[in-house]
């Protein structure tokens, strides 16, 4: 492990430059001390380290060196298909792998690649969650992901929404969808879909097993994606849209809101529009299209017209009733 924190402590001074022993503790997850005396065994093993005292001083290499130690282990070079995405690469178990091979992949390219690297590493990252959702809590995810690598049969214990079930898995593959995990895998002689978070044991048989021949993860992710969003979509909404609305309905419903949108009819007097969107069921849609407020007016089908009319109505009955507080308090206090 010190041999492996050295190199690592080597190759942030080369791609770096100067740095302070507080800033290399932090990196390597030590202490300050033992930035020293890790230092101090560089420049034993003949690495020309240079120390540079006062308040802009830390550590640096001697000017124009460079090591050429970079070759990756089968770990490293497996975590960079995570390169933009360190927060999963953490939840992997994968974090610091990726960080070192992120190293050795920057001092072995050139000087110029080497500028353009870090100036793209400065200026882009991507943030796979979604907005104000905290992620799902997974705790059995460094489990299941060696099963995946390691092609080991889990046997596990799943909550579903009709209950629990114990079931042995072979692990296929995941996928981090919206920050969400979720665990492909052979279960009953059938591919299914597991979400990471809803995983209440893991454990690992031992057992190790063979991937189905040419099974592709990301084309049966494609297909199942589309199949359950056509499962989904069980009907179409006609709804009238004030100019305010048509800028919310995207914001609201997505892909499908920008495609209703783009395929509205011309607009009415007064700026309304039509348009047609597909919906879940009419429990769900009614929800989903309540919180389009008064910018929208649902037309049709009948049936889910009259469901928005009646839950309108129950609000609009629930806000008439003025419950009387007494001046100067707020409901809910004494």
């Amino acid at each position: 492990m010190r041999a492996d924190r050295l190199l690592t402590l080597l190759l942030l001074l080369q791609n770096r430059g100067r740095m302070t022993a507080p800033q290399l503790a932090a990196e390597l997850e030590v202490s300050v001390r033992t930035v020293y005396r890790d230092v101090e065994a560089l420049g034993a093993s003949g690495v020309p380290v240079r120390t540079e005292r006062g308040p802009q001083g830390g550590f640096r290499l001697v000017e124009g060196y460079r090591t050429r130690l970079t070759g990756l282990t089968d770990a490293e070079a497996g975590s960079l298909v995570l390169a933009g995405l360190p927060g999963p690469a953490g939840e992997l178990g994968l974090g610091a792998v990726l960080a070192s091979a992120q190293l050795k992949v920057e001092a072995a390219l050139p000087d110029g690649l080497a500028d353009q690297a870090r100036r793209v590493r400065e200026r882009f990252h991507l943030d796979a969650p979604a907005w104000f959702r905290d992620a799902d809590p997974v705790p059995h995810l460094a489990v299941v992901a060696r099963a995946v690598w390691e092609r080991r049969v889990l046997r596990t214990r799943y909550a579903r929404w009709r209950g629990e079930v114990r079931r042995e898995v072979r692990p296929l593959g995941l996928v981090l969808k919206g920050g969400i995990w979720y665990l492909i895998a052979l279960a009953d002689d059938a591919v299914r879909t597991y979400r990471v978070s809803r995983f209440q044991e893991v454990e690992e048989t031992g057992e190790e097993f063979t991937r189905p021949a040419g099974f592709d993860l990301a084309a049966y992710w494609t297909e199942t994606s589309r199949r359950l969003e056509a499962a989904l979509r069980q009907d179409t909404a006609r709804l009238r849209l004030s100019p305010r609305g048509r800028k919310l309905l995207p914001m609201q419903f997505g892909a499908a809101g920008a495609r209703a949108v783009a395929k509205a009819g011309p607009p009415d007097a007064d700026g309304w529009v039509e348009v047609e969107l597909p919906v879940e069921s009419e429990a769900v849609a009614t929800g989903d299209l309540l919180r389009l407020g008064v910018e929208a007016e649902v037309l049709g089908p009948p049936g889910l017209r009259r469901a928005v009319a009646e839950a309108v109505t129950v609000l609009a009955d629930r806000y008439a009733n003025d419950r009387k507080f007494p001046r100067n308090s707020q409901p809910g206090t004494c």
